[in-house]
């Protein structure tokens, strides 16, 4: 392997500064599947609300395939300008109570993971960091209108739910943080991965309450204050919103019906633990189902933008 720390440029200040000694990183990339664009809208929240200083800067010349996830680039009258360049960073950030934790946002690398998950876990080391909060959204055959659950995994038994029952073992196509995940454990690092469940008809939508219950859960394992009342006011007019769009479709309205049956039943059986597998799928819908209700949502949905900036 090629030396992972040729990945990126860091601030030789902030990386030797033993203020930056032990604390938590939360690690949220944006790319193959973030439902409810989750990792996006935290990137967003935190570095637009709170102070924060670039540590490390990663070379996307090398991780990042332009041509499959093409930047955007505006042009004006008769010139380009106003490349949105896309940035993959560790930043150190201070919460409301003057405490520093780590975040590491962007898009999710297209190459090299192994050399970016080894530079990853190289800086963990260095920074002496006391947990890694890794926090993705995954689509779900969950109803909008009911709490959003959020799945916990890694070694942490404290942090995770009592297992009740047999607790189901499968397969899914791997995204970069998964790999992270594995190389933090061989490492030794202490870290704890959260999955948010996003309602699978949504998943390509904005969903400010996903966000909001990944923030919450960030706060409760890393011991940081995170901003979520913008995202709880946004929260309401897209819940609204939803509401409004799935009343006016009786297909919609019934498919989600029934996730709201499967999901009680589940919930009030298990005490909250995993939905991903169950004993009977009788009532879940199947993919047609989802299909159908995902497209007539999707296209009575406005742009996704506009949910955040109001």
């Amino acid at each position: 392997m090629l030396d992972p720390t040729a990945l990126y440029l860091g601030n030789p200040a902030l990386l030797s500064d033993e203020r930056l000694r032990g604390l938590p990183l939360i690690v949220a990339l944006s790319g193959y599947v973030e439902a409810g664009h989750l990792a996006g809208q935290i990137e967003a929240v935190i570095l637009e609300s709170m102070p924060s200083e670039t540590v490390v800067r990663f070379d996307l010349d090398q991780l990042y395939d332009y041509r499959s996830r093409r930047p955007r680039v505006k042009f004006a009258e008769d010139h380009f300008e106003e490349w949105e360049a896309p940035e993959l960073t560790l930043n150190v950030v201070t919460d409301g109570l003057g405490r520093h934790f780590l975040l590491l946002t962007g898009p999710e690398p297209d190459t090299q993971w192994e050399r970016f998950s080894a530079s990853v876990v190289g800086l963990a080391q260095r920074l002496e960091v006391s947990l890694v909060a890794l926090v993705s959204g995954i689509p779900m055959p969950v109803p909008h209108t009911r709490p959003v659950l959020v799945s916990a995994h890694g070694p942490r038994a404290d942090l995770l739910p009592r297992p009740e029952g047999d607790r189901p073992t499968f397969e899914i196509s791997a995204s970069a943080s998964h790999l992270l995940e594995l190389r933090l454990q061989e490492g030794g690092i202490d870290h704890v991965g959260l999955s948010v469940h996003v309602p699978q008809y949504l998943a390509e939508s904005y969903l400010p309450q996903a966000a909001v219950a990944a923030l919450e859960h960030l706060s409760a394992v890393t011991g940081r204050t995170l901003p979520t009342d913008e995202l709880r006011e946004a929260s309401r007019d897209v819940i609204r919103q939803i509401d409004e769009q799935a009343g006016s479709s009786p297909e919609v309205q019934a498919v989600i019906e029934n996730m709201e049956r499967r999901y009680d039943d589940v919930v009030d059986a298990s005490a909250r633990r995993s939905i991903l597998a169950g004993p009977d799928d009788a009532d879940l819908p199947d993919a047609d189902d989802l299909g159908a209700a995902a497209e007539a949502f999707l296209a009575a949905q406005s742009e996704p933008d506009d949910h955040l900036e109001q």
